[in-house]
């Protein structure tokens, strides 16, 4: 395993675009129609984020240190506090201007681990499940901990004019394995390219997301609000979480500044979070020489290796390479009328969530999460593009 190097904790999501790249996104735009869905639109590589939504996915869980002692905490109102806390810590890791990760081909994974201070570790594993429509399924969790993360994000892109919408459908699932019954359920807001066609680009977080804990009648509402063409601030969030229907604390703030949390029977604020003064905590990824061939990194290295180098005629080539050859494993497929099978996740009863099959044992022992730990990180093979299943090949 290698520390990270690719951190995209950076301040900044304002760009200028220069003269040729902005005439390319004015000849795109003018094939486009307003609420049209861009899923099938091919972007120009230089609005490329050096990496795929697999890996952009763990930045959202990226400050493990606010939940590791969460299960122990007696109180049930303190331990959502926690879990509010830990959802809204990752919005401010970001890359600098307004970027979006590479689409995840089908088959592809990534994988990584958080090493804690106290010698605990939470470990993560996120996989291409569908292509139509895109779908990136994701596993967490910290076995010393009693931390259990399912999860899932469908992106659907629109075109509305001057912004490109980002819609997140899908949603987080928090279990601790010490706490039987209680679990939480994270929806998403949703993202936005603004000033496309003019103005200055600027990336926003918009709409509404919530946090429920039915087990202990718990809710939290949270609002990402956008910046009015006269008034408000850019980044601002305001919430309250409620017990039993009855709000007991408010929510404001800023997710790229400071956030506050005020409970209503009391005068006095406290800060909910500082990403001033966050940084978020290195992942722990295999070398390239110890990844799988569709394991993100490895599978786009030529891709990002040209975006760092700005030579956009060779990052159009690598990136058109790896897609033409998914179209030829989806052609044979097709032709031998084989449907494809996620090598690591399952849909639930319901046909919503997308659950790791690891995680499918129950009771969740640390011995057995240590188990999965074991099978994320020496045991995973790369997928039979054509079958979906283990191919047997490291």
């Amino acid at each position: 395993m290698e520390p990270d190097s690719n951190s995209n904790n950076v301040d900044g999501d304002q760009e200028q675009l220069d003269d040729e790249p902005k005439n390319i996104i004015l000849e795109m735009i003018k094939q486009l129609r307003y609420g049209m869905d861009l899923h099938k639109v091919t972007f120009p590589t230089f609005v490329l984020e050096y990496r795929s939504m697999l890996e952009r996915i763990s930045d959202f869980l990226a400050h493990p240190e606010l939940i590791i002692k969460t299960s122990l905490k007696q109180d049930p109102v303190e331990r959502f506090v926690d879990i509010v806390r830990f959802f809204m810590s990752g919005w401010h890791i970001r890359t600098k201007g307004v970027k979006k990760p590479y689409n995840p081909v089908l088959g592809e994974y990534f994988r990584c681990k958080w090493l804690m201070d106290d010698g605990t570790k939470c470990i993560y594993l996120a996989e291409q499940v569908t292509h139509h429509p895109p779908c990136s399924a994701f596993f967490y969790a910290s076995p010393e901990n009693n931390i259990i993360i399912n999860g899932y994000i469908s992106p659907k892109s629109k075109f509305l004019g001057n912004s490109v919408a980002s819609i997140l459908e899908g949603r987080f699932i928090l279990n601790f394995t010490n706490i039987p019954g209680e679990e939480y359920v994270i929806t998403l807001p949703n993202m936005y390219a603004r000033g496309i066609l003019f103005g200055t680009m600027i990336y926003e977080v918009s709409d509404n997301c919530r946090i429920t804990c039915e087990a202990n009648d718990l809710v939290a509402d949270i609002e990402f609000k956008s910046k009015g063409y006269f008034t408000g601030t850019y980044n601002a969030v305001q919430g309250s979480i409620k017990k039993g229907g009855e709000a007991i604390y408010k929510l404001n703030g800023k997710w790229s500044d400071v956030m506050n949390i005020q409970p209503l029977k009391s005068k006095s604020t406290e800060v909910l979070f500082d990403a001033t003064n966050a940084k978020a905590r290195p992942k722990a990824v295999p070398s390239e020489d110890q990844q799988g061939q569709f394991e993100s990194r490895k599978l786009w290295t030529d891709l990002t290796k040209s975006l760092k180098e700005r030579n956009h005629d060779a990052a159009t080539e690598a990136k058109t390479k790896v897609e033409d050859q998914q179209r030829k494993y989806r052609a044979i497929r097709e032709e031998k009328n084989i449907e494809w099978k996620p090598q690591h996740f399952y849909l639930d009863e319901n046909g919503i969530d997308w659950i790791c099959k690891y995680s499918k044992k129950q009771p969740f022992t640390k011995e057995y999460l240590e188990e999965i730990e074991t099978i994320i990180f020496n045991q995973i093979k790369d997928p039979d593009m054509v079958n979906g299943e283990d191919s047997g090949k490291e």
